[in-house]
């Protein structure tokens, strides 16, 4: 059998890894086809290193462009990779452009398509990764959703029984598989004189939060009143897009928030481990940080991942009231959560597996 990954992210690789493994521990030949989404180093190459992956069978180079110009490229793309490589299944994760491209081109080759993560919902159709989802679960052969939640919306809107697979989300593999090597080999918290639950590691990258000056500027005055109020630092990771419209907004960011390039998965994982709190726009950190058991504020109005605010360590905060996102936040760290994992129990990429492998027998 012959299984092909598309991806395009540093989140798809993340989340992708355990079943690359899987794959190898199985003898079952898989090949990645990466679009180059992510393209800068510190986002990308920098994730297969330190996962000890092997590098992509095929890197298309389509980099950035609007969803149209970058959706359309992928496409061509893959059609040729994928008519070359003639796999018996294309496996894509998530709700990124690539995931929709590769779906996309897979079915219109009648190539069976598995998505991996299948069937969140924000019900937000302005975000683009929304319509990503909607479409891909719809086109898909098989879905392996993380939850029963997740299947339950397959079902409510009208896809097959027969489809809806619940394996748990891949991330938990990934996470149980690589916090050992990072508790044993990163250097985050010396490189950055920090200690334990005594700095704030925040992230935001989305349109929504990002491209409008005021409430990018909330975000900005938000981290900085927690940081003087609870005296500590805010760790910074900054992604392109944020990095460019604080430039264009002309936003001062005060010296307690410390801005940093991209991080790698190692250190993120400790990052996010040894936080206070972690606040973010990312539904990937979100799933992460109930995993390690540290406290998550959301800054989004909505979240596909409710999972991880029922567990009562996560709060969705918006970033429009300036004054409701710091009380809620108070609250939150001031509560006791009885933590658990929602997500699964590390073996999704084995269920995966022995579905195709089911499939194709």
């Amino acid at each position: 059998m012959h299984v092909a990954l598309v991806l395009g992210t540093r989140p798809e690789i993340i989340k992708m890894a355990p079943i690359m493994r899987a794959c190898a521990k199985r003898g079952i030949r898989c090949s990645v086809i990466h679009s180059n989404q992510h393209y800068s180093e510190n986002m990308d190459k920098v994730f297969f290193e330190e996962l000890e992956l092997p590098q992509p069978t095929v890197n298309l180079g389509i980099g950035s462009g609007t969803h149209g110009d970058m959706t359309g490229r992928m496409m061509i793309a893959l059609e040729k990779e994928l008519l070359a490589l003639a796999p018996d299944v294309v496996l894509v994760q998530g709700d990124t452009n690539t995931v929709m491209a590769g779906a996309l081109v897979a079915t219109k080759l009648s190539i069976p398509v598995g998505h991996v993560e299948a069937c969140l919902r924000s019900y937000d159709r302005t975000m683009p990764e929304e319509i990503n989802r909607i479409v891909t679960d719809h086109i898909s052969t098989w879905l392996y959703c993380p939850t029963e939640a997740q299947q339950a919306i397959g079902r409510a809107e009208g896809i097959a029984e027969e489809k809806l697979l619940v394996t748990g989300n891949t991330v938990v593999d990934a996470v149980y598989q690589t916090l050992p090597i990072a508790e044993r080999s990163s250097d985050f918290l010396e490189r950055e004189a920090l200690e334990p639950k005594k700095y704030i590691l925040a992230t935001c990258h989305r349109p929504a939060t990002t491209d409008t000056k005021e409430l990018l500027s909330n975000v900005v005055e938000y981290l900085s009143v927690l940081a003087q109020e609870y005296a500590v630092p805010v760790v910074f990771p900054i992604h392109p897009r944020t990095k460019k419209m604080l430039e264009q907004f002309q936003i001062a960011v005060p010296e307690h928030l410390r801005l940093r390039e991209p991080i790698g998965y190692l250190d993120m994982l400790l990052a996010q481990k040894n936080a206070l709190f972690v606040a973010t726009d990312s539904g990937g950190l979100q799933e992460e940080s109930c995993i390690l058991q540290t406290k998550c504020v959301v800054l989004r109005e909505n979240t596909e991942r409710p999972e991880a605010v029922d567990v009562g360590g996560c709060v969705l905060v918006g970033v429009e009231d300036l004054a409701g996102m710091l009380a809620q936040t108070r609250v939150l760290l001031e509560k006791e959560v009885a933590w658990y994992c929602p997500f699964g129990d590390g073996n999704a990429s084995e269920y995966i597996l022995d579905s195709i492998c089911s499939k194709n027998a």
